[in-house]
């Protein structure tokens, strides 16, 4: 059911992100296109779920859905420039610094973030001109200088740090690099009905931590050809992560646990939360 589900998000916000950029024109819009294929579509799959908890009609819910992943997906190209952690390989293909230039790739980025905010700002993601607002605030909180941006100038200071992070600055860099997005995604279906957010919320703080040590782990156990991108680059950078610290056999229980208490904040909608209690064990559980 999860499954099925989550291929199904997957596909429906696809279609609308090929809708909403095919009538742009010029050298950036093909890289837009290229950045925005692929991907396990779980942020957009957060929103869908959290809306249909809701009563949000998923006619309104794809606009968010949409503009989440565009921009996970500049964070993406900008994270991968040689700048910052200078990536060949991103979701099996060539990153669009490497398939194009430098230059495109920023102009890529920023106009793929632009247009997220466009989307949220349209009447056909909410009638009410005060839920849209609402929307475009938590967003630009949660990518920007106090949330994702944040936790990427954390990560890049980490790099060039005297001594390695601890594990309380580890778990606060995450919590804006990966954790902030994460959470935005699970309360824009509350935040559309102006329902209460804090089950999703709590369920979004622990299912972001979980997921960032998945990807520690997957960083030393995975398979690069699987997982579409370099792996084990913390460790040749010399960077602390939540295996290095923990271990791993630490590290897996610690996600398990924050799986459990994910799954345990969904307690309020009963039965109609499965797909994200699955959702919840899917990331520490997954091979990309």
């Amino acid at each position: 059911m999860f499954r099925a589900r989550l291929d199904e998000v997957a596909s429906e916000v696809q279609a609308h992100l090929d809708d909403v950029m095919s009538s742009l024109k010029g050298p950036i819009a093909e890289a837009m296109r290229y950045t925005c294929q692929g991907g396990k579509r779980l942020r957009a799959f957060l929103v869908m779920e959290g809306a249909r908890l809701h009563g949000v009609e998923p006619r309104q819910a794809i606009w968010p859905a949409a503009a989440i992943e565009m921009i996970h997906a500049y964070s993406l190209v900008h994270d991968d420039l040689p700048c910052m952690d200078d990536d060949d390989l991103r979701r099996g293909r060539p990153t669009v610094h490497v398939k194009w230039d430098e230059g495109t790739a920023v102009l890529t980025g920023d106009a793929l973030q632009t247009l997220a905010f466009e989307c949220l700002a349209r009447a056909d993601c909410h009638p009410d001109a005060g839920v849209r607002a609402d929307l475009v605030l938590t967003m630009a909180q949660a990518a920007g200088a106090q949330g994702m941006v944040l936790g990427q100038a954390l990560d890049i200071a980490a790099e060039t740090a005297t001594n390695p992070l601890t594990l309380d600055q580890i778990i606060a860099l995450q919590d804006g690099k990966t954790g902030a997005l994460i959470r935005w995604s699970a309360m824009a279906g509350p935040v559309m009905a102006r329902a209460d957010t804090t089950p999703l919320r709590q369920y979004a703080q622990a299912l972001g931590l979980a997921f960032q040590i998945a990807d520690d782990i997957l960083d030393v156990t995975g398979d690069e050809s699987t997982a579409g991108k370099r792996l084990n680059k913390d460790a040749e950078a010399g960077k602390a992560t939540f295996v290095s610290l923990l271990g791993l056999v630490g590290a897996q229980e610690r996600a398990r646990a924050l799986v459990n208490e994910a799954i345990d904040a969904l307690a309020p909608y009963g039965s109609d939360a499965e797909n994200l209690r699955d959702a919840a064990r899917f990331v520490i559980s997954r091979d990309s």
